[in-house]
């Protein structure tokens, strides 16, 4: 199995959209209401709105493939394209995104150490995310890394304003 990660570009838009589109899907799509999980499809993950998140300086995009087959990807912030201001310390993981087939085997580790050597780079203090409140076994995920919650905020699904968990880790140098 020949994993590579690499940067995302903006010649890659259509590949971005659609595993944006299937992993999200398929993570939350049976929980929640058909025509807000399309509404919401359609605003976060159209090609305008995802050539504006990588044309970002505060953002980056990583891709994960598996013997050529993208399997998955990691989107970062820092500064002004954090979700909230979570201040020049923090690093956020915004996305980690892997597609259905190739979960259990190491990739989400895999785009989450790239975040920490990214913290590392950056010199960062901590990195902070968002987790749903139903999404268990991320939540489970990111607490073995050691996340631990340490507040909420609303995250807005169609018309169905929906909680998300926000974790922090603390990292030492």
């Amino acid at each position: 199995m020949k994993v590579i990660i690499d940067r995302i570009t903006t010649n890659q838009i259509k590949e971005l959209m659609t595993i944006s589109r299937e992993t999200f899907t398929d993570t939350f799509g049976s929980a929640n209401d058909p025509q807000n999980l399309t509404q919401y499809l359609d605003s976060a993950y159209s090609a305008l709105q995802l050539r504006s998140e990588l044309n970002n300086a505060d953002s980056t995009f990583w891709s994960i493939t598996v013997d050529g087959v993208w399997a998955g990807y990691l989107k970062l912030n820092i500064g002004q394209a954090q979700s909230e201001n979570f201040g020049d310390a923090a690093l956020e993981i915004e996305r980690i995104y892997v597609r259905r087939r190739f979960k259990r085997q190491g990739l989400g580790t895999k785009l989450y150490q790239l975040a920490l050597n990214q913290a590392e780079q950056l010199g960062k203090t901590r990195i902070i995310l968002g987790v749903w409140e139903h999404n268990e076994p991320a939540q489970k995920f990111y607490q073995r890394l050691g996340f631990h919650q340490i507040g909420a905020h609303t995250f807005q699904l169609g018309t169905d304003a929906q909680t998300d968990y926000i974790m922090e880790k603390k990292l030492t140098n």
